[in-house]
């Protein structure tokens, strides 16, 4: 049994790029577990009932500039470029309210509609698992992190938004209580960070954004895999198991995930690569995880089961 720690969203954990230059602000060994509070994308103090997400009050921490408001870094002792950031989620529970809005005006022109956005603000039950909106409708909660992942290994500030092989703003429904997600380590430490809280999202996140809502408690499991040489994000989820490809196209985005999938089907079952991809086309789909992020995402599944 790994030690157990807790980080809160304040001026010693807040930051809105990833960068392997920022100092962790805790250390943790391999199979240790943290739980994490987060704020919303926005940097939000609370709830805001108006048109302009801009101007919702946000937390003295904000800065223009600023992407996804992100809890960390955690540095995880041992870790090294080559291994594999094993990131177990055990928990994942959303605040009771969250906000939905048409924030992109590239967005906004190409469904067209005016470029100002149209907001839906949200009033969440983390019990009942539901979600209502201002004019009254319903929907069921799954709520999941937008945003797990690590620096690129080059120095300076990076921007939260764009996906990477290394994760960050994966933003993939899947991602569950349940799930366990499989980085590969691009620092030294890992320097992982977590942020960008969805309360319910589609596939694609179509309109910009998903229920972007805080987490009153994320728990996680943090280990090391040195047996495994990864290139992009897979993960084991209820729904399967993901093997995740990011590129400025879908197309691109599709052969990577595909690749992925190919090695995949070929550790699990001891099969030739021609073998599967003959497996992959009778078992496995496809799927867009999000087309709004400039690096667009697809996933490919391997639902439980579907080999035997």
């Amino acid at each position: 049994m790994g030690t157990s720690y807790a980080l809160e969203p304040d001026d010693r954990t807040l930051r809105g790029h990833f960068s392997p230059d920022f100092p962790p602000v805790l250390s943790v060994d391999p199979g240790d577990s943290v739980r994490v509070r987060t704020l919303d994308a926005w940097w939000s103090t609370g709830p805001y009932l108006g048109d302009d997400v801009a101007e919702r009050p946000r937390v003295p921490q904000y800065r223009e500039g600023y992407g996804h408001a992100l809890t960390g870094p955690i540095e995880v002792r041992g870790a090294q470029p080559g291994m594999v950031l094993e990131v177990r989620v055990d928990a994942v529970v959303p605040d009771v309210w969250g906000t939905c809005a048409l924030a992109q005006p590239e967005l906004n022109a190409r469904y067209g509609l005016p470029p100002a956005g149209t907001v839906h603000d949200w009033t969440l039950d983390p019990v009942a698992m539901t979600g209502r909106n201002q004019h009254g409708h319903t929907v069921g909660l799954r709520p999941f992190l937008g945003i797990m992942g690590m620096p690129p290994p080059e120095p300076g500030l990076h921007p939260t938004f764009p996906p990477r092989r290394h994760g960050g703003n994966l933003d993939c429904k899947d991602l569950v209580a349940g799930s366990t997600l499989y980085l590969p380590v691009p620092v030294e430490g890992a320097l992982f960070s977590v942020g960008d809280g969805h309360a319910a999202q589609g596939d694609g996140e179509i309109g910009g954004t998903a229920i972007e809502c805080p987490m009153r408690r994320v728990d996680l499991r943090l280990d090391l895999r040195d047996d495994w040489a990864l290139d992009t994000p897979v993960a084991h989820t209820p729904s399967g198991w993901l093997a995740f490809g990011l590129a400025e196209d879908l197309d691109t985005a599709t052969a990577r995930a595909l690749d992925a999938m190919f090695a995949l089907i070929g550790r699990l079952h001891e099969v030739s690569r021609a073998d599967a991809v003959m497996l992959a086309s009778v078992a496995v789909d496809l799927r867009i995880t999000q087309i709004v992020n400039g690096v667009v995402g697809v996933h490919a599944v391997l639902p439980p089961g579907a080999i035997r």
